[in-house]
């Protein structure tokens, strides 16, 4: 285990161990300045020796290693986590910002001014880049790095599917010819409804309303490419099938996405660009120098072969999950309930719909109304607004009773804080409750003895 050391002047030197911070920190010669990683600043002048440090980072799509090693030792290693469904976070936001407007006074529509400067990326590929970039910024605060490796690859995604196309064949895919998406997938499946639990499948009639439906979507993977994609009737597409015990829950597409190949052949070469003193190396050749070492395939081992790493002393390895700073929801609807004539259970207003997808009744897509098998309403729909932002906000550190915890969630319009040692999970009042750090966007949830 390594303690990070800072200058009087916050400048990164070479970590010591724990036994010299201990008496650094007794001695009041130096002050906490992070708990994770666990980091100390000097009280006094010291110009310090630094070695040459290098940092090799295994960039990832939903992971990344990081690994800085001089000559004799690894200095830090470990993997973070990245946030995943930034997607679906924007398009929450946009749908709030939506909202907003349209209770504004009206103003002419704007949507035709936008213009992408030159390099631009769709938000979640740019967070994504932002994330590596930020992670790269905070290791190069505590350790002096002074030369980035980092692992680059382009992948070809049609070459993946098919090693035999070439040529022309790149242009004539499988939707070559049809209009949109959408007929192409109807097309495919027949016009029928492909679940295996679907009871009209027999008997549907030339006119039955069809919906395409994204297999992942429990999962929040709503990508359009046809192999996540599959038709159902409109009996089939409803909302409790979506939940967790319906008939659509767990569906896995017959081909994984190909996310992760497709961003890395997007910011590679951003990412080797926006950072100093950084070169670039591929995965081939990782692959064989980690052969060859007989190391385990792992994002943080790979990033020490990245990194030069040879025969040095490993240290622990570090494992951290980015999480979001700040919940941006202020919010949230909760439906009405009611009991189900049919069933005799407790449902949503959501469970039972109207069915209809287009304004006229009559259309032949709109599916059957179930709303007449509504009974008795068992709670009305309400609105819940958070009207102000807690100081405590989850994963931060707190002291009760001499004793640590991790916050989870703040309760009773502020009055009570839910924490966990761990193991259990209890809840106080916070009043007894002592802060101890907050945590920002990475938190450290474990670490791993080499």
């Amino acid at each position: 285990m390594k303690v990070f050391v800072l200058n009087k002047h916050g400048k990164p030197l070479m970590p010591t161990t724990p036994r010299k911070a201990r008496l650094l920190l007794k001695e009041e010669k130096a002050k906490i300045v992070s708990h994770s990683p666990f980091t100390i600043r000097l009280l006094y002048g010291s110009s310090g020796y630094k070695q040459k440090v290098k940092l090799g980072i295994d960039a990832g799509y939903k992971t990344i290693g990081f690994s800085a090693v001089s000559q004799k030792d690894e200095l830090v290693s470990g993997e973070v986590k990245l946030l995943e469904n930034q997607s679906e976070r924007i398009r929450d936001r946009a749908v709030y910002r939506r909202q907003r407007r349209n209770r504004k006074r009206y103003r002419p529509a704007r949507f035709d001014n936008r213009k992408r400067k030159e390099g631009w990326l769709a938000p979640s590929i740019q967070h994504k880049l932002e994330s590596h970039i930020r992670i790269v910024n905070l290791i190069k605060k505590i350790v002096p790095v002074t030369e980035i490796v980092i692992e680059v690859a382009s992948f070809d995604i049609q070459a993946i599917k098919n090693p035999d196309i070439e040529k022309m064949q790149y242009q004539q895919g499988k939707q070559s010819g049809f209009w949109n998406l959408r007929e192409y997938i109807l097309h495919r499946d027949k016009h029928q409804c492909q679940s295996e639990t679907c009871q009209q499948k027999k008997t549907q009639p030339k006119n039955q309303a069809l919906a395409v439906h994204h297999i992942g979507y429990w999962k929040k993977d709503r990508t359009d490419r046809p192999e996540n994609l599959i038709t159902l009737c409109s009996k089939c597409h409803s909302p409790a099938n979506h939940k967790q015990k319906g008939s659509l829950y767990g569906w896995e597409p017959t081909v994984a996405p190909f996310r992760g190949e497709t961003f890395m052949s997007q910011v590679r070469w951003r990412l080797v660009n926006k950072l100093e003193h950084c070169r670039h190396t591929y995965g081939y050749q990782t692959k064989s120098k980690r052969i060859d070492l007989e190391l385990e395939k792992t994002h943080y081992n790979d990033a020490f072969v990245i990194a030069g790493g040879q025969r040095q002393n490993r240290t622990e390895v570090l494992i951290f999950q980015e999480k979001r700073k700040n919940n941006r929801c202020l919010e949230k609807f909760y439906d009405a309930k009611f009991i189900d004539i049919g069933s005799g259970k407790k449902v949503g207003g959501a469970d039972l719909p109207c069915g209809r997808v287009k304004r006229n009744k009559g259309h032949e897509k709109n599916g059957e109304n179930l709303k007449k098998y509504r009974g008795k309403k068992v709670s009305k729909g309400r609105r819940q607004i958070r009207k102000q932002r807690y100081p405590i906000q989850p994963h931060d550190v707190v002291k009760y009773n001499g004793n640590f915890y991790r916050a989870v969630g703040i309760q009773n319009k502020g009055k009570y804080l839910k924490m966990s040692d761990g193991t259990d999970k209890i809840v106080k009042n916070i009043k007894d409750i002592e802060i101890v750090f907050h945590q920002k966007t990475l938190v450290l949830i474990d670490a791993i003895s080499m």
